[in-house]
C-alpha cells in the first residue's frame, strides 16, 4: 500500500458556504446543495451585487483559543483557525501524539483588508468643519487605535496563531499568491515532510472576497449579475455564464509521512502523488493564454505517472469568468482528453486564498466515498469549453485518483495529484 515515505492525508477541516464540517460540506456537494445567498453581514443596499459565498452561522467562539485572541483575528483568520482545528480534530491529533518540533504549519492568505468599524472612530478624530484634516490623522491613530490592531491583518498571523494553538513548533510558513495561494501552501508542506524537517504539517488557505472595503476595491466588472436566483449565478464551463461570485471561507489537511501515520494508528484518507507549479509572466500582459496550467498538467501527472486514463477527475478551478474559463478549459482538454471534471466553486464561490483548500478538501472526500462531486448550474455547454463536466448527480466508478488545479490572472499555476489510499 505505499512507501513509508509517502505523503498521506490523514485529517481534513472545511468552513464554507456550503457547509462546517467535513460531512455536511460533502452532503451539500453530493446532493447539489448551493450555499450562495443574500449578503446579510452587513448593509450591502448600496452594491451592484449583494450576493455571495457568506456562511451564515459561523461562530468562531467554538472554536478559537485562549478566548481572548478573537481580539487580534479578522474573519479570515477564525475561518482559517477554525478549518485547522477541525483537520487536526479529524486527525486524531491529541497532545503528545506528535513532537512539537516535528509538527509545522503552512497557510495561504490573501491580503486582508481593514475592518471599517475599526477605523471609524480614528476617521471621525480627523475630520474638522465637515472635512477630513490630514494633520490630524497620526494623533488620532494614536488616541484612537488598539495598539495590536495590525495583528488582525497580517497574512502570516492565521498560521502563527494555528501553530501556537496546536502547538507546532516545526517549520512555519505563509504563502501569499491570490488564487494559487493555499494549493501551493499543501505542496511546500508535503515538500517540508519530505525534506526531512517534520513528520506533520497542517495545510489549507483562508480568504473573504465579501469583506466590503474588498468588494469596493475590486469592483463588480468580473462578478455575476444574475440576481433573479443567485444561487444559479456561478456557472462554470456553461455558455451562459456572466462571472464569477464572490465568497469567503477556509480549508485545512493535515499531512503526515505514511511511517508516522501508521505509527500512530491514524486513519488515512488518501495521499499526495505529485505536484508542479509554473507561470506565464507575460499574462497579465497578453491575458491568461492556459500555457502555465498546460504544463503544471503535464509535469504533475508525468512525477505522478499518470496517463490521461488513469486521473480519475479534475478538480478545476472553474471560476465562472469568461475568458478564465476558456482558457483553463483549452488546457486540460489538450492534456487530459476528456476527463471528467467538476467545479466546486459552483456551490460555494470564489474564495480567494481558501479556494484550493476547500477544493481538494472536495475531492479527497470525493475519493473517500468512490464519487466525483457534481457540478452546479452546468446546463448549456460551451463550445469554447470542451471539458466533460461532471452535473447533474455524482459520478461512480472513476479511478481513485484527482488532479486539483489552480490559476490565478497573473499568470500562476498549480496542480496537485492525489489518489486514495
Amino acid at each position: 500500500m505505499g512507501s513509508p515515505r509517502d505523503i498521506v492525508i490523514t485529517g481534513v477541516g472545511v468552513v464554507s458556504p456550503a457547509g462546517i464540517g467535513s460531512e455536511p460540506f460533502w452532503q451539500a456537494l453530493a446532493t447539489g446543495t448551493s450555499g450562495i445567498r443574500p449578503i446579510d453581514c452587513f448593509d450591502a443596499s448600496s452594491l451592484s451585487v449583494r450576493f455571495g459565498g457568506q456562511i451564515p452561522d459561523f461562530d468562531p467562539r467554538q472554536y478559537v483559543r485562549p478566548r481572548k485572541s478573537l481580539k487580534v483575528m479578522s474573519r479570515e483568520i477564525q475561518l482559517g483557525f477554525a478549518a485547522a482545528d477541525l483537520a487536526a480534530a479529524d486527525a486524531g491529533l491529541a497532545v503528545g501524539t506528535v513532537e512539537p518540533e516535528r509538527f509545522g504549519v503552512v497557510f495561504g492568505a490573501d491580503m486582508i483588508y481593514v475592518d471599517l468599524e475599526d477605523l471609524e472612530g480614528t476617521y471621525r478624530k480627523a475630520v474638522r468643519d465637515g472635512q477630513f484634516d490630514f494633520s490630524r490623522w497620526a494623533r488620532a491613530i494614536q488616541e484612537e487605535l488598539h495598539p495590536l490592531w495590525l495583528l488582525k491583518h497580517l497574512p502570516n498571523m492565521t498560521a502563527s496563531h494555528i501553530a501556537i494553538a496546536q502547538d507546532a513548533r516545526g517549520p512555519n510558513n505563509t504563502i501569499v499568491l491570490g488564487d494559487v495561494s493555499s494549493l501551493l501552501a499543501v505542496v511546500e508542506a508535503a515538500s517540508v515532510i519530505r525534506r526531512g524537517w517534520a513528520d506533520v504539517m497542517l495545510a489549507g488557505g483562508t480568504g473573504c472576497r465579501l469583506h466590503p472595503t474588498a468588494l469596493v476595491a475590486r469592483g463588480d466588472a468580473q462578478l455575476s449579475h444574475r440576481a433573479d436566483d443567485c444561487r444559479r449565478a456561478c456557472r462554470p464551463f456553461d455558455r451562459d455564464r456572466d462571472g464569477l461570485v464572490n465568497g469567503e471561507g477556509a480549508g485545512a489537511i493535515v499531512l503526515e509521512s505514511r511511517e508516522h501515520a501508521q505509527r500512530r494508528g491514524a486513519r488515512i484518507h488518501g495521499r499526495i502523488l505529485a505536484s508542479a507549479a509554473r507561470c506565464q509572466p507575460s499574462a497579465r500582459r497578453d491575458g491568461f493564454s492556459g500555457s502555465a496550467l498546460r504544463a503544471a498538467i503535464r509535469a504533475a501527472c508525468g512525477t505522478a505517472g499518470l496517463a490521461a486514463a488513469d486521473v480519475g477527475h479534475v478538480n478545476a478551478h472553474g471560476v465562472s469568468t469568461i475568458d478564465m474559463d476558456r482558457a483553463e478549459a483549452a488546457a486540460i482538454v489538450a492534456e487530459l482528453g476528456a476527463v471528467p471534471v467538476t467545479a466546486p466553486k459552483s456551490a460555494f464561490g470564489h474564495l480567494g486564498a481558501g479556494g484550493g483548500a476547500v477544493e481538494l478538501v472536495a475531492s479527497v472526500l470525493g475519493l473517500g466515498h468512490g464519487l466525483v462531486p457534481p457540478t452546479l448550474n452546468y446546463e448549456t455547454p460551451d463550445p469554447a469549453c470542451p471539458v466533460n463536466v461532471v452535473h447533474g448527480e455524482p459520478l461512480a466508478g472513476r479511478p481513485g485518483t484527482a488532479l486539483a488545479v489552480n490559476l490565478s490572472s497573473t499568470g500562476q499555476a498549480v496542480a496537485v495529484a492525489l489518489a486514495a489510499d
